[in-house]
């Protein structure tokens, strides 16, 4: 049986499009992030996967 995955390029799209934002001091990833999602036709939900990806890689960056 085969299961419908999302394509996850768009979403890999918009994160490097941030990162090259944010080396460029465009811009902060709260503001970028409605940006990219404009710019990459996301969904809600894969703009909200891409909000996740940036609050799970915050909080990895934190000391314990």
């Amino acid at each position: 049986m085969t299961s419908i995955m999302p394509d996850k390029h768009k979403i890999r799209q918009a994160v490097k499009w941030i990162v090259e934002q944010l080396g460029e001091q465009k811009g902060s990833v709260k503001s970028l992030i409605p940006e990219a999602a404009l710019k990459f036709n996301l969904s809600p939900k894969e703009e909200q996967d891409l909000e996740h990806f940036y609050k799970e890689k915050k909080g990895q960056s934190k000391e314990p």
